[in-house]
């Protein structure tokens, strides 16, 4: 009978292996898998490091990392390294509603002198009608840094008047603020404009400064999505250092607790994560609602950072906190056999990491990779964005004079031969930088989407090639018959090399198809909201149709009513 079993299990599941005392670890003679998803991979992996290269030779990252003068030269590197902020001498010609030429050159470029300096002006400041007189020196008038570099006030022959009608140097300005380098008016000061501003000569109203500044700000803030996106990231790179330090930190102290032994850990885990909060903020809560019921003087102002002083602001506060601690309590009392067998789980896992301490330090080799991923995504990115030509074109610094109103920003020049003779009836007119070409092989947003799907195929690679890399680790040490004699001397480094020679095309593979689930998840979101949105409006629309209809019959039934 026993016999009879035996054949019928060797007929279903296949020969039994023989016990083998030389075998250690997973099999390491073995076919790679998925070959043309390897070769894809690593065709689009070339791809990339051609695309970045092609980014790197024609792009300038300088255009979004540092503003432009009026000359082209950049504030903050160079000669301008003191001078890291861009002050434009009348900003206020950057509107559509004062200015035309804005609206010609379709940005935030404008046909104004810019220069470049250390602090941007802190307050209001005006050229009055006494300082136009021949015999006022114009150092005694004008700030030199605020002023082209190519002029010495010291020692200039030019007039007041004369310097301000070539705009050498501004004839007034008003407190403003750095934003990404640039000298942007302070929406605050707005309410404190002087009344002796309505004297100035040349300078608009203050009504017009108070709408003309809004819409400056509005046209900042309406620039390309993603140019705003790349400087934010600029400015912000530091920052966003400083939040995953000290995450790398903490997680390398919870992998470090996987020495301890598993109730501890568990014990830990309850006690600090979840038993500490809640008694402590169940705790501020009372004590605060004790502290405010007994002074009720001092509730006389409305908004949130005043709603805390109310009582009974903390007893909203303290009935969720004590619902959630109570919750958490009873889970971990009737769920103790399952906090069994997770501790059974954990001493195993900390068996495992003993015998391979190394598993403890590859979450770094990930971090770090992901890191590389970030810095080839960004890098490329803002190559491709600023990959093209600069484009330097012909304005009018006086474009409201009659003599100067034909030029209208729309012909191109070129700095170095341009020459202000070419436009005798324009004194004024200049070459000055506008912005990069936009048109071209490289500046195709199809260039940017593929930089983003290669990133995210990369980032899934990364994480899955961690996971069978820990997981080939892992089960070195569960084929080890005799342990720790049988686990091999560096397990996760035979697990890294053996990812990479025969699963390199498994993981691309699964990393592309983690890329299609994010984006049809992407595309069902935004099919679910579009699809809500036009069920709420047809629902909306059809509660008003149904309203009028029964607004107009009893109306009618009123009318009636009354006829009788």
């Amino acid at each position: 009978m026993c016999d009879e079993v035996d054949i019928e299990q060797d007929s279903l599941c296949g020969e039994p292996a023989q016990f083998d005392p030389t075998f250690r670890g997973p099999v390491k003679k073995r076919k790679c898998n998925d070959i043309i998803c390897c070769f894809l991979f690593t065709a689009a992996i070339l791809g990339y490091v051609l695309l970045g290269i092609l980014a790197f030779c024609y792009g300038d990252p300088r255009h979004v990392l540092y503003p432009r003068n009026s000359t082209g030269w950049f504030c903050g590197i160079g000669p301008n390294k003191d001078r890291p902020n861009l002050f434009y001498f009348d900003i206020l010609r950057c509107v559509p509603s004062v200015n035309v030429m804005p609206t010609t050159l379709n940005g935030f470029q404008c046909p104004i002198t810019k220069v470049c300096v250390e602090k941007c002006p802190s307050s209001f400041w005006a050229v009055g009608k006494p300082s136009y007189l021949p015999t006022v020196k114009p150092a005694s008038v004008f700030n030199q840094s605020l002023c082209v570099p190519s002029l010495h006030l010291e020692n200039t022959t030019l007039t007041v008047k004369d310097i301000v009608d070539k705009e050498l140097c501004p004839f007034f300005h008003m407190p403003t603020i750095s934003v990404l380098g640039r000298c942007l008016p302070d929406v605050a000061a707005l309410g404190k404009i002087p009344s002796a501003f309505s004297n100035i000569p040349g300078l608009p109203s203050v009504k017009l400064i108070n709408s003309s500044t809004k819409d400056i700000l509005k046209g900042f803030n309406a620039r390309g999505v993603g140019i705003r996106i790349l400087e934010d990231f600029v400015s912000s790179w530091r920052w966003i250092l400083v939040g995953l330090l000290p995450a790398v930190v903490v997680s390398m102290l919870l992998l470090l607790l996987l020495r301890f032994p598993a109730p501890v850990r568990v014990r830990m885990a309850v006690i600090l994560g979840a038993l500490c909060p809640g008694v402590g903020g169940i705790w501020h809560c009372c004590n605060q609602f004790v502290i405010y019921n007994e002074d009720t003087a001092s509730i006389i102002k409305t908004g949130f950072k005043f709603r805390v002083l109310y009582p009974i602001t903390w007893v909203y506060f303290l009935f969720p906190l004590y619902f959630v601690e109570c919750t958490w309590i009873f889970i971990t009392i009737f769920r103790l056999q399952g906090l069994k067998m997770i501790i059974a789980l954990i001493q195993e896992s900390s068996k495992a990491i003993g015998h391979m301490m190394w598993a403890l330090l590859y979450p770094l080799v990930t971090f770090v990779l992901l890191l590389a991923c970030v810095a080839c995504w960004g890098s490329t990115a803002l190559c491709l964005a600023t990959a093209g030509s600069p484009i330097y074109k012909v304005v009018a610094l006086k474009s409201r004079t009659s003599n100067c109103k034909s030029i209208i920003g729309t012909d191109n020049c070129d700095p170095q031969t341009f020459t202000p003779s070419d436009y005798p009836d324009c004194p004024s007119a200049r070459c000055i930088f506008i912005n990069y070409n936009k048109e071209g092989l490289l500046q195709m947003d199809a260039l940017q989407f593929l930089n983003f799907v290669t990133f995210f195929w990369c980032v899934n690679f990364v994480l899955a090639l961690s996971q069978c890399t820990l997981a080939g680790a892992f089960a070195s040490y569960y084929w080890a018959f005799n342990k720790p004699g049988d686990i091999p001397s560096s397990p996760v480094w035979g697990g890294f090399m053996r990812s990479l020679r025969y699963h390199v095309g498994s993981l691309a593979l699964g990393s592309f198809l983690l890329i299609l689930e994010t984006v049809g998840m992407v595309v069902l979101r935004v099919l679910n909201i579009i699809v809500v949105s036009l069920l709420f409006l047809h629902f909306t629309f059809s509660s008003i149709i149904r309203m009028c209809k029964w607004m107009n019959g009893y109306s009618r039934i009123a009318f009636l009513k009354r006829l009788r």
